[in-house]
Formats: structure tokens, sequence, C-alpha cells
């Protein structure tokens, strides 16, 4: 036989070798999560909102499942993503308030996918003082990160700016990394984070105008006088005195540095936009209530001028997966870390454990497991994130993982909550509480110890305290033997020690 053939031969065998040792394309679903910063139920159309329709966040209920029932397990930016990666409570994963640094080397979900062959990755709003880690590719905003020209820390440390509106960058960022930086015979698990809707609030120079003619009703309890709720009337964050005219509403705010970073054409529409809110302001010579419903006109303008954008975005990722032939075989999540008051109880922010912060905003299209237009009534919380990720991925999930599968038959009667950001920004006392299908049961500590009680079927704005009610005592007597209960379960010590205390005097 001749050299050559022999040469042939065994090239042919290599190559066939190889062949038969190449495996398959992975069929292990994509997982890709849609996650915002302050995302109110009441500005998504889904959810009934009565001020802005958002038809591509609507898109994944219809296509799939809109979640009722969704809560937060502390309602504050840090420690809510830290539980989305961990499934841990605060408590567990260290990350209690936005002052801390939180431990990033910890197991997470991310590092269970990448030990698995998943390629993992985060892009945008990050908001956890401490470096990405478990991740293939991450770019994330310094801090809040800025809406108008955003600077990005990449990998390696290097920080760099790159032009255009922040919803608009980040999508764009996290395209680029789908279609040309993966490899495209693996699974991956995405995280795209948001800027938006947080405060200040800066919207698109394209959205500046979108809600100029629009008269938004005041919600019911915008004069809240808080009767019976000590630490609601405590707090610091109502629109009519905590808002600020400049760094807020933008009045005067031509100086201000998030103007000075914009480009010349970013700059030039938002002046002629704001120079004239500022002139109109200035002439009106508002006071008492009228100016505290300016500045609630105002805010909800822009508050839901930023919704615009991030609508839009969410539709350029969908309309990306149907192009791309992804969509049957990834599991899609639009979320945000926690709720937001839009004039409720007189308030913007968070923090509360009241429904508007405590409640989620949750959808979800997966087509192999969702039927579409489905509702899911079913009470969830965050700590439920982790482990459906590692579910859905063929993963075992680890026993301190302390939420369970979105999938999950085994539902829950009650969820637990606990914040612990004070004295801080806004003065919301510190708390802890439970919420069932009806009711909730709140204790509030450290600067005076005192319970709350609602009936939410038949007070849905939470205005009215119900605790030792002599009607109430019966239920108040299971909601805190329940509370007791979720307590021992989640290992919240310091909770525990706190009710023990109680028990003694």
């Amino acid at each position: 036989m001749k050299k050559t053939s022999l040469i042939v031969i065994a090239f042919g065998l290599t190559l066939g070798m190889g062949l038969l040792s190449f495996k398959p394309k992975d069929k292990r679903p994509n997982i890709l999560i849609l996650f915002s910063d302050d995302h109110a139920l009441q500005a998504i159309s889904a959810y009934g909102s009565p001020y802005i329709k958002t038809p591509n966040i609507d898109r994944l209920a219809k296509e799939g499942a809109v979640y009722q029932n969704m809560f937060c397990t502390n309602s504050l930016c840090a420690p809510s993503r830290a539980t989305l990666l961990t499934g841990k409570y605060s408590h567990k994963n260290g990350h209690r308030d936005n002052l801390t640094k939180f431990d990033a080397g910890q197991p997470m979900y991310p590092k269970y996918l990448q030990a698995a062959g998943y390629q993992t990755g985060w892009i945008g709003k990050w908001h956890l003082e401490a470096t990405p880690q478990y991740f293939d590719y991450w770019s994330v905003l310094p801090g809040q990160g800025a809406y108008y020209n955003p600077d990005f820390i990449e990998m390696g440390g290097k920080t760099v700016r790159q032009e255009g509106y922040a919803t608009d960058v980040i999508t764009e960022k996290a395209l680029h990394w789908l279609d040309q930086d993966r490899d495209p015979s693996k699974p991956f698990c995405l995280v795209i984070g948001h800027k938006c809707p947080h405060r200040n609030w800066q919207p698109d120079t394209t959205d500046l105008r979108a809600f100029d003619h629009v008269k938004f009703p005041l919600p019911k309890s915008f004069y809240d006088a808080y009767e019976g709720r000590i630490a609601a009337k405590r707090q610091d964050m109502t629109v009519t005195k905590t808002m600020r005219l400049k760094e807020d509403l933008k009045v005067d705010a031509g100086n201000d540095p998030f103007v000075k970073r914009m480009n010349p054409a970013q700059r030039k529409a938002w002046l002629a936009y704001y120079d004239q809110v500022s002139a109109d302001f200035k002439k009106q010579n508002l006071s008492g209530r009228a100016l505290d419903e300016w500045k609630y006109q105002r805010y909800m303008q822009d508050y839901l001028g930023t919704l615009l954008s991030l609508d839009r975005n969410v539709g350029k990722v969908l309309d990306y997966l149907d192009k791309k032939g992804l969509t049957e075989n990834t599991l899609v999540v639009y979320s945000s870390d926690q709720g937001f008051y839009l004039g409720e109880h007189g308030w913007f922010d968070k923090r509360f454990m009241y429904e508007e912060s405590h409640h989620m905003p949750m959808l979800i299209r997966y087509p192999k497991r969702i039927k579409a237009g489905t509702i899911d009534r079913a009470i969830h919380n965050n700590t439920d994130f982790a482990p459906t990720i590692l579910q859905e991925a063929g993963l075992s999930v680890p026993a301190d993982m302390q939420g369970q599968s979105f999938f999950s038959k085994k539902t829950r009667k009650s969820t637990y909550y606990h914040y612990y950001e004070y004295p801080a920004e806004h003065s919301v006392q510190t708390h802890f509480g439970i919420r069932t299908d009806r009711y909730k049961l709140i204790r509030f500590y450290k600067d005076g110890e005192f319970w709350e009680l609602y009936d939410l079927q038949k007070d849905p704005e939470e205005m009215n305290n119900l605790y030792d009610k002599p009607a109430y005592r019966k239920i108040q007597k299971q909601l805190i033997a329940d509370l007791k209960q979720l307590i021992r379960q989640y290992e919240d010590t310091e909770a525990a020690a706190i009710l023990a205390k109680e028990e003694r005097k």
C-alpha cells in the first residue's frame, strides 16, 4: 500500500474518531433574565396599569405567564440582587442593606451552572459592591450607573464609557454577546440588568414629551395621614416633602453633572424640554396642594418616560430570540428587584412591607412548560429564582438554598419578609413580617417596638391597622404562630430573639 494511502486512511480514522467524540448540540434550556430596578406593578399594563401601555413586556404574559403574587424578601436594590443570586434570605447571604459589601465568592447559581457547562453572563446594573464572579462574561455599571453615556466596568477592571442611552446600550451589549461572543453549542444563562426606572428618572430624549398631556389621577391614599401607623408617619420619602425640585424634578438642573456628561445633541434636546418645564413652573408660583400635585405629575411623567425605552428594549430582545430560533428553548423572565410607590401613601421609593413595594412584577415565557396566557396566583418570593434556574438546567438544588422552583407543585401558604436598613436614607424603620393570601402581620423594632395587621381583602390600601382589634384576635394569634414558624424555618436568629424578648416581658 502506498504511503500516501496510509496517510489518507490515518487522517480518515482520526477525523472519524473526532466526529464520534463530538457532542451533539446541548438541548438544555437557555435562561434569560431581564431585571429592572424599582418597576412598580402599577406601571405594567399586563397587571392592569391605568398609567401606561407596555406591549413588549405584556408579550411575556400573552405568550407565557403573569405571576400575581411574587414578593421580595427585603425591598432594597442590592439585597434583592444578592437573594436572586444565592437563593437565600438576606440574613443568610450576608447582604442586608445597600451599605455593606457583598460576598461574591459565596456559592451562587452561576457557579453551579458554570461547572455544568453553561455559559453565564451579567450585563448592565449589578449594584453589588464586589467584582462579579462565576460569570464567563460580565460588563456592569459602577454603582447606580448613569442614564446617559454610561460607564461600564469591564472584565479586567477597566472602565469604559459608551455613548447612548443606558437602556439601549445595555441591550446592545447583551445582544452582541448573544450573537457574536458566546459558543452557540452550549446553553447560556444571561442577566440583562437595567438601570431604569431608578431615581432620578431620566427619560430618553425621544420620550421626554410622551406624557405631557396626561393628567394622572391621584392615588386614593396620596394624602394619607398615617393614623395608627407609627413607622409610616416617621418615614422620609414623600413626594410632597422629600422629592427634590432640582435633582429629582429637574427644575433648573441644567448645570448638574448628569447633564454635563451628555453629548451636544442629547444636551440640546434635554435643555429644550426642561428649561421650558422650569420656566412654566416658576410662572405658576405654586404652593400648598397645588405644588404637591404638580410634583406628583412631573414625577409620573419622568418615571413612566423611562419605561417606554425599557419596554422597547424588551421587545428587541424577544425579537432577537424569535429571529434566531431560540424562543422555544429559552426560559425568559421579566422581573424587578422590588416594587415601588407611585404616590400611594404620598410616597415614592420602596423598603416597606406594604403592598406596592413588597410586590414584585414577574412574567415568564417558557413554551416547554408554560401555556400561553397563564395566570399564576400562587405565592412566590425572590429566593425562588436560583432554585428555578438550577432545576430547569437539570441540576439539583443545594440544601442551603431557601427557595423553591417557580414550577414546584408544593405551594406556599405565606411569605416571610425582613427589612434592615435603618437609620438610613428615607428613615424606614426595621421590620419583619408574614403575608398570606389575605392577611399581613408586621413587627417593627429598634426605634420602638409595635405591630401592624391588615386585612388585604377589606383594606387593599393598608390604611387601617387592625392589630389588637377584638374581631381579629383569633387570626392575629394564628399569624403570630405562623410568623414564628417561618422565623425558625429560615433561621432568622435576630427576629427570633426580638420575639423571645417580648414573650419574657
